[in-house]
């Protein structure tokens, strides 16, 4: 029988590891042990997936050459360069294919199965994120892999039926670059019970504006009150990445 904690220990290692998460992108030169990599790797694989389908696949990156031209492809960022290991979590729907194959069957793509797949990998991707810090690595995920989601598929050698739903560099942190925990929504802005349900939404908003601007003055980064409401509206203005949804039909997914 499983035990409930008592009401004055409620923290656990995992809760420990989450509770200090932050986004890491400079690595010391120290590789990481292939055996301590597959041990991760592994954990995190009984991660749940839907109906044991289990469409995703992890394709693991070391060569630098590579890594330089993902770098390019994500827009520039150089600590996919510099981190040893970059690891791509990808929705993957051929062993579904083969599976119907095999049956007589045909695969019917729409878009809970676009979703299941992506699902999959987002899962298996942050038990990665959350077992390795538990291990001290540190790393940082990288959804400009989708601007150009074709190409990065092609330098991965990824058969049709398989794209880069996000990536991630993992590494050993360079401890004095570890950078502060970014302040969150306050959690009644985001935890509901029973109904959903905020008072004031704009004064929320406005509150956090001014605790992350706390935050990044502290870091002697300047910006105006609406250090956090301004520039995600901004990056509304225009459709992020207009092209997605038509690339990733042409490699073989239904958004339909």
């Amino acid at each position: 029988m499983t035990s409930t904690p008592e009401k004055n220990n409620l923290t656990t290692p995992v809760t420990e590891v989450l509770n200090k998460h932050v986004s890491v992108r400079q690595y010391t030169d120290q590789d990481i042990d292939d055996n301590l990599l597959m041990t991760i790797l592994n954990a995190s694989r009984r991660s749940p997936t839907s109906s044991n389908m289990q469409t995703y696949s992890i394709v693991v990156v070391r060569n630098p050459e590579v890594k330089k031209e993902l770098a390019v492809l994500t827009g520039g960022q150089k600590h996919i360069e510099a981190c040893p290991v970059f690891i791509a979590f990808c929705a993957d729907i051929t062993r579904l294919e083969a599976i119907c194959e095999m049956h007589g069957q045909t695969l019917t793509k729409n878009l809970e199965t676009t979703l299941v797949s992506s699902i999959d990998a987002a899962l298996v991707g942050m038990s990665v994120q959350t077992a390795a810090e538990s291990f001290g690595l540190s790393g940082v995920m990288i959804g400009g892999i989708r601007n150009n989601p074709k190409e990065a598929a092609e330098l991965l050698e990824l058969p049709k039926g398989v794209y880069i739903t996000y990536g991630m560099c993992l590494g050993w942190p360079k401890e004095d670059l570890i950078p502060d925990r970014k302040p969150r929504l306050a959690e009644h802005v985001v935890i509901h019970k029973e109904t959903y349900k905020v008072d004031n939404l704009e004064g929320e908003i406005r509150t956090y504006n001014q605790q992350l601007k706390a935050h990044y003055e502290a870091q002697n980064r300047n910006l105006d009150d609406d250090a956090w409401s301004g520039p995600i509206a901004k990056k509304q203005e225009k459709p992020n990445r207009p092209k997605l949804k038509e690339t990733l039909e042409s490699m073989g997914f239904s958004l339909d």
